[in-house]
């Protein structure tokens, strides 16, 4: 009983077969590049988003169909607001990293509405403004799932799962149902929701695809990464080291003890909704992992590919005292200091290449540790080993070092993009191909598992981080 996986990310977006084994099999991918019109500003094309979506999904059950059900992984809070008569947008789709509605967010807090501007509630209050309110009856809004199902199911299903939902900014902190009080502050009305389904579970067919396959599994990237990694047991946990990095943890039936934010700096999450259970989670963000590698790359060419950082930072024993903070976009948890800057500190004449290296790959791995350290605190239970996927989880040097920051063990993923197996055992748990989120658990088998070999000088990090952060102070006053 094998699956199609559509995962949409960022960049691109890909489809695959999954077999009942868990093998990934006929990946086909398209690249959708966001644009930025002006700073801050990410947009998209939602019509080449979706075409390259069909086109992916269609090679891919050539290749290795039919299937038994279709699963969806996505990128998180992007927004879209279509015509529901027309099924075209009525503008760009907006970007999980857009700024553009930063003083809307502001203004919204100062009336006791804590929304923010990464969240999609203040990108649809801006969508709406391109139109007349009395153009607002036939219109829709969507996060990517949204988008796609609506589009997979030729105008048929207006959904999104609980996952997505959870991270709109528009739904109760007990995930109950939508709150009246954030629509009716950025005068979004209901009728253009979608209807919030399971991640698990027959939804509808997929009529634009051939043989019409069920869609039955939908779950952001995150949470879709975290069950293909099989943390499907409270206390297990999963960072994703891509542009970013992203940790999830899964707590089990009782929600953390915080609606927006816990001490420890990480945010609530659904991890996953079955038969109308909420499972749920803790989620840590660093705003910055693998862009510190592309800045040695693009920027000043100290390395020619990402994956040359290895043998670059292993041809030194250590950095010689050289520590690198990777602030280049402002630290998230547990600071969220946005006007943090990266720095590099303890160069001296005999810094050459390879510690510069190893200092940025080192400091990546120190951000993760804070993460843990953050999520165990917000979550109150100990992680006893780390699971790992994305780009970064190939570096053998920067996994060492991690766990070395971590002081655990590190279980790599055995594929890089452990979203598209989080898609495919939840469209499998509602077919039968996996009998029960037991058998998704028995299913993880890590690439390696790489233990700590030394321990980590975390003060001296924690003084690094203190020398980046409020450099800019008007950035680090700001708090969503």
């Amino acid at each position: 009983m094998s699956i199609l996986v559509i995962d949409v990310g960022t960049s691109g977006v890909r489809a695959a077969i999954v077999r009942p084994d868990a093998s990934v099999e006929h990946v086909h991918h398209r690249p959708v590049l966001p644009s930025s019109p002006e700073p801050g500003m990410v947009e998209f094309d939602a019509r080449q988003l979706a075409d390259a979506a069909l086109d992916v999904a269609r090679s891919a059950l050539a290749d290795g169909g039919p299937v038994d059900a279709l699963g969806i992984a996505n990128q998180r809070a992007s927004t879209i607001v279509w015509d529901r008569r027309t099924s075209q947008p009525i503008g760009p789709g907006i970007g999980w990293q857009d700024l553009r509605t930063v003083v809307h967010c502001l203004m919204l807090q100062a009336q006791g509405v804590r929304v923010a501007p990464n969240a999609s509630a203040t990108k649809v209050a801006y969508l709406l403004t391109l139109l007349s309110r009395q153009d607002w009856e036939f219109l829709a809004f969507g996060t990517v799932d949204a988008w796609l199902t609506w589009v997979l199911s030729e105008g048929q299903l207006h959904v999104t799962d609980a996952t997505n939902a959870g991270i709109t900014g528009m739904r109760m902190g007990d995930a109950s149902g939508w709150n009246d009080k954030v629509l009716e502050a950025i005068d979004v009305p209901r009728s253009m929701l979608p209807t919030v389904v399971d991640s698990t579970g027959i939804i509808g067919p997929a009529t634009a695809l051939p043989g019409a396959p069920m869609i039955a599994g939908i779950a952001g990237d995150q949470q879709a990464s975290l069950i293909g990694q099989g943390c499907v047991r409270p206390g297990l946990a999963k960072i994703t080291f891509g542009t970013g990095g992203m940790l999830d943890a899964c707590l089990g039936a009782a929600p953390p003890t915080f609606d927006y934010r816990g001490t420890g700096g990480c945010f609530p999450i659904v991890a996953w909704q079955a038969d109308g259970v909420t499972t749920w989670g803790v989620e840590a963000i660093m705003l910055a992992a693998g862009t510190n590698v592309e800045w040695l790359r693009d920027d000043l060419g100290v390395i020619t590919t990402a994956a040359e950082s290895d043998a670059v930072a292993a041809a030194c024993a250590d950095t010689g005292d050289v520590w690198y903070v990777p602030a280049l976009l402002g630290l998230g948890t547990p600071h969220w200091d946005f006007g943090a800057r990266g720095t590099l500190l303890g160069l001296t004449r005999g810094t050459g290449r390879p510690q510069l290296v190893r200092a940025v790959l080192e400091g990546i791995a120190h951000r993760g540790a804070d993460l843990v350290e953050a999520a165990e605190t917000d979550a109150a239970m100990t992680f006893a080993s780390l699971r790992i996927d994305g780009g970064m989880s190939d570096n053998a040097t920067f996994v060492q070092a991690l766990a070395n920051t971590c002081g655990r063990p590190i279980e790599v993923a055995p594929i890089t993009e452990a979203t598209t197996l989080g898609a495919a055992f939840l469209a499998g748990l509602a077919v039968g191909t996996w009998s029960s989120f037991d058998d998704v658990a028995a299913a993880w088998k890590p690439a390696r598992v790489v233990e700590p070999t030394a321990r980590a000088d975390r003060a001296r990090w924690q003084e690094a981080v203190s020398r980046s952060r409020s450099w800019l102070a008007d950035l680090s006053a700001l708090d969503f």
